[in-house]
């Protein structure tokens, strides 16, 4: 058996928190290796210290068999090995060829018509779809990413290194991706993807390797595993890995959305002539590629967009059916003091979500502040809604008082949701809910919302995972260059019709169907 890399006994921690521990994993030549773990189980720490970016405080690491340090991310090229990150590190304004020549070495000949050469080589031998001369900023988010993986084999990676590839692609673009990852392998290449789709590791993998809380669990060959498997592996007990989705009952118009346009601070226009319907009682998935207006969607619904003439948000508050009110031109405080009850989880965690130098009291308190009289801030209720958030979603915090920037990803996202679905709204909207949770969590999350639907509430979610959005919503909106490109049923829908809807833009956009 031939290793491309050899972890032993590898350990790395961040003051008190160990990150890993006495971790041994091997990564065999020519083998697709897939990296499984919940949120907090050491996977991108562990990937971060064969890419150069950590150094381990104990431990050996080997590749092609012979005992290294790996210092730096250049002494990682050096030995082959590359990490493509969740996020680019492109600049926008340059072309493809040319974000390829700024990573060459200082002695290297700077010969750009040679460099498109090599490129283009490269390109043609694993099939990548890539216009060379094409700037970054009009590329999709599957183009830049295949620029990224370009990049690792033009300085010679044999070892490719891919965080949550497939995160914000089509089902299309995904199939294209794994096409191209087949094509590396059978070139000898190993590669690692870090992921949370289950279904994807069945499909693309050879291997699985297992973190539980930093440690090494163990790896199977694919062929031997399940999702359910996999799962308990993972998190160490039997999970049901069955999302909810009751049957609509008693629907209510909540939300009637028309010709909303919005532009950016560029003056773009981001969304474009929008109109839909949003029902209490319903889960209403919103779906598009990355940047097609799904983030606008929702703020200009809460207030945080300045919309177009002609534009209408109308509100159906509970009890008060009979007469709507207009959002549209209404900030964030003013649709509160309003009484409407409209809830938001925004992509943004601590930038718009939370205070990050605030623990969960604090940001619990955040809701209620300003709608009271008394001089001094009553945090009582704040309090036992903190410590309810702690319990019922197993918050893994030192204190309920512990900033929340010093919790991993996962509990800050907890924490918001939690906060949000105690506000009792007729309307929750929430973008990426589940973005970088585990499958356990992410599980809880989908119950929680599927329980919001049946209490009547109006919920409207912004997802990347289609499986997730055609087993949780009972109708899905696509977005398709800021435009509304159709409405299917949750329920008779497919993967493809919506990844078709995501990219191929009808004819005049499409009303409700």
């Amino acid at each position: 058996m031939e290793y491309a890399v050899q972890l032993k006994n590898v350990t790395k921690t961040f003051g008190k928190v160990v990150a890993n521990k006495d971790v041994s994993l091997d990564i065999r030549k020519g083998e697709i290796l897939s990296l499984l773990g919940e949120n907090g189980s050491g996977k991108t720490t562990l990937m971060n210290m064969i890419a150069g970016i950590y150094y381990p405080d104990e431990g050996e690491i080997f590749v092609n068999g012979a005992p290294v340090e790996i210092r730096s991310p250049k002494d990682a090229y050096n030995l082959g090995i590359g990490m493509i990150h969740q996020h680019f590190k492109l600049i926008d304004v340059f072309t493809a060829v040319e974000n390829i020549a700024l990573g060459l070495e200082k002695s290297e000949k700077f010969d750009m018509k040679a460099i498109q050469a090599k490129t283009q080589e490269i390109c043609d031998r694993y099939h990548f779809d890539l216009n060379l001369s094409q700037k970054v900023y009009e590329m999709s988010v599957s183009q830049k990413q295949t620029l990224e993986i370009v990049k690792v084999l033009y300085r010679g990676a044999d070892i490719l290194i891919l965080d949550e590839p497939t995160a914000v692609l089509t089902p299309q673009e995904t199939e294209r991706l794994f096409e191209v990852i087949r094509n590396m392998k059978n070139d000898n290449k190993s590669v690692i993807i870090i992921t949370h789709k289950l279904h994807e590791v069945l499909e693309i993998s050879d291997r699985v390797a297992i973190l539980r809380k930093g440690e090494y669990i163990g790896a199977v060959d694919t062929k031997d595993a399940t999702e359910n498997s996999l799962t308990e592996m993972m998190v160490g007990k039997k999970v049901e890995l069955n999302i909810q989705r009751s049957e609509p009952e008693n629907t209510v118009k909540r939300l009637s959305i028309s010709n909303l346009t919005v532009y950016n601070k560029e003056k773009v226009k981001v969304l474009d002539d929008i109109s839909f319907d949003a029902y209490g009682g319903e889960i209403l998935g919103i779906a598009g590629i990355s940047g097609n207006g799904q983030k606008e969607l929702l703020e200009a619904i809460a207030g945080l967009q300045v919309t177009a003439e002609g534009s209408s948000i109308r509100f159906y508050e509970r009890g008060k059916e009979s007469s709507p009110m207009e959002l549209v031109g209404r900030t964030p405080k003013k649709i509160r003091d309003a009484g409407i009850h409209l809830a938001f989880v925004p992509e943004d965690r601590l930038g718009m979500g939370l205070v990050g130098s605030m623990g969960m009291t604090g940001n619990m308190l955040l809701k209620s502040y300003g709608r009271g009289r008394l001089p001094i801030t009553d945090t009582k209720g704040p309090k036992q809604l903190a410590e309810r958030v702690k319990k019922e979603l197993e918050v893994v915090t030192p204190s309920i008082n512990t900033p929340v920037s010093r919790l991993s990803g996962g509990n800050v996202q907890k924490v918001l949701v939690g906060r949000e679905i105690a506000e009792e709204p007729t309307v929750l909207m929430t973008a990426y809910a589940v973005r970088g949770l585990d499958i356990n969590t992410s599980y809880t999350i989908y119950n929680l919302l599927d329980e919001e639907k049946k209490k009547g509430v109006a919920v409207i979610y912004v997802g990347e995972d289609l499986d997730v959005l055609i087993d949780l919503c009972d109708r899905i909106l696509v977005l398709c260059d800021g435009k509304a490109n159709g409405i299917v049923e949750g329920r008779r829908t497919t993967k493809e019709e919506v990844g078709l809807l995501m990219t191929n833009l009808k004819k005049g956009g499409a009303e409700n169907e």
